[in-house]
């Protein structure tokens, strides 16, 4: 009771169920049988008898009448993000369709959001809105809380973030958000199992840091009493994969990486990442090209995007950007000469490219050249465009046969993002090893991204590894830069979010 003498909007709905109860109703029913989804109700003639269900997002009483909306997404994942849909439909009940009594229950327990099933015919109204015309009705389960007011809907963005079961009802945007990027991984799901590749699974829990310079989350295995962390990235254990003989693999596989909250980074979230045996880096860009102009046609119904306002085309082929060429014009030197990393920061100083607090956590000449990159290159880079020729930094990727300074790595970068990374495999164990030992040192001296020494790693690929190559991107990346986003996590379901006072209700009562 609110001043003991009002009830609360909760504490009403809270009666309400207590007298369907005392009358022999249960609020909240076991199953409905549907004979038709709300997406599909436009492919039917007017007539046609349905039985829908739903929850009701909008209610008004005209006397012997009353007009509700019913929304459901409903099982429409075979429709393309490209084709029209709809997820409303309105009802309507009449005193001399239903009856006094039905019609004066539907007025007195069932609520904007509530979920109703309802049995009827389609009919169209006078302004030609899709109706379906009441004959009977269930209330099938009662909301005790209001939704999200209607036209604006959750404002506070941690909310949105929360309650993400409010958010997606009342905000059309985040709802398409959502409900794309779970079809684009299904299409993504479909694409390479039509080219041959086998989903698999790899270890969450790994005992070393390996497949991308990144921190993890560090944690402990009690039966063991081993200190592990989860994945950073799925690589080295799918190319052991590819070692087992399986030819063409790839996961859609949760990683972790313990790094700072900006607005298009998480610290849990969704990669696909592919090998394929025998192939180089030329195959992968082929594939990978096709791969992101099929999604983008898939969602949009043609090859093109709009990024920051402007119209993105996507080309059948990308052009390229040579990555050393294109830093040796920025730096005024051949980066490929320098091998002392405190050389380096001297160079990059001497030069006002970055500044001294920039170069301070840089411990490796790859790590400088990374940051140098971020800084003054990709920022210019603005229609599709294949970077190639890298610096021989990555201590996973195959050296070029011309010269071991290069590896055999791409990137396509598009508005100044990266959209994905893949090269030709490492699989020279003496080289690994190399690699391994300097990513070893770089640990030492305080580099807190660096790899371990994964010495099981080493020894499959010394048992033996084909030629490879392999591709990988973010899934939430992905999205977030193909429908132009604020932020990345409105591509995610439940994103995290800092816990609430649960001693509290929302009604202001405490639960205990």
């Amino acid at each position: 009771m609110e001043n003991n003498d009002v009830l609360s909007e909760f504490d009403i709905k809270v009666d309400k169920v207590k007298r369907l109860e005392e009358s022999g109703e249960k609020a909240y029913k076991a199953k409905f049988h549907k004979t038709h989804e709300i997406h599909d109700l436009e492919k039917y003639e007017l007539g046609t008898k349905v039985s829908i269900a739903g929850r009701m997002i909008f209610k008004r009483t005209f006397g012997k009448l009353i007009f509700a909306r019913l929304y459901a997404i409903g099982d429409n994942f075979e429709i393309t993000p490209s084709e029209q849909t709809r997820y409303s439909v309105q009802i309507s009940l009449s005193l001399n369709v239903v009856g006094a009594d039905a019609l004066a229950k539907f007025k007195e327990f069932c609520d904007v959001g509530d979920f109703v099933g309802v049995n009827g015919e389609l009919v169209r109204t006078q302004t030609g809105e899709l109706t379906v015309q009441v004959e009977t009705f269930k209330l099938l389960s009662k909301a005790l809380r209001a939704l999200p007011e209607k036209f604006h809907g959750l404002v506070d963005v941690d909310a949105r973030y929360r309650q993400r079961y409010l958010d997606i009802v009342s905000n059309e945007k985040s709802r398409n958000a959502v409900l794309i990027r779970f079809k684009v991984q299904q299409f993504l799901r479909d694409f390479y199992i039509k080219h041959g590749f086998l989903e698999v699974e790899t270890p969450v829990l790994q005992n070393a840091v390996g497949g991308a310079l990144a921190k993890p989350f560090r944690t402990h295995h009690n039966a063991l009493d081993l200190d592990m962390n989860l994945r950073i990235s799925p690589e080295t254990w799918l190319k052991r994969t590819i070692a087992c003989g399986f030819d063409k693999v790839f996961e859609i596989a949760k990683d972790f990486r313990n790094e700072g909250l900006c607005v298009d980074k998480l610290q849990e979230f969704t990669m696909l990442e592919s090998y394929a045996a025998y192939w180089d880096f030329e195959d992968s860009i082929k594939f990978y090209t096709e791969l992101f102009r099929e999604v983008c046609y898939y969602v949009f119904g043609k090859y093109e995007f709009v990024s920051q306002g402007r119209t993105i085309v996507l080309p059948e082929v990308f052009p390229r950007m040579d990555y050393v060429g294109t830093l040796n014009e920025i730096l005024g030197f051949n980066v490929l000469d320098i091998t002392d990393v405190g050389e380096f920061k001297k160079l990059v100083l001497k030069k006002n490219l970055l500044e001294e607090y920039e170069l301070k956590d840089q411990f490796t000449v790859g790590g400088i050249i990374d940051l140098l990159y971020k800084r003054k290159m990709r920022p210019n880079i603005v229609e599709p465009t294949i970077l190639y020729n890298y610096p021989n930094v990555v201590p996973l990727v195959r050296y070029s046969d011309k010269d071991d300074r290069i590896i055999e790595m791409f990137q396509l970068v598009i508005d100044g993002q990266e959209m994905v990374k893949g090269y030709s495999e490492l699989v020279n164990p003496i080289q690994q090893k190399r690699g391994f030992e300097e990513q070893a040192k770089a640990k030492q001296q305080g580099d807190a991204e660096a790899m371990d020494y994964d010495s099981e790693y080493v020894l499959a690929m010394e048992h033996g590894f084909p030629p490879i190559s392999g591709i990988g991107f973010g899934i939430d990346v992905f999205i977030y830069h193909l429908l132009d986003l604020d932020n990345i996590r409105d591509t995610i379901l439940f994103p995290i979010t800092k816990p609430i006072d649960n001693t509290k209700s929302e009604d202001g009562k405490n639960e205990n």
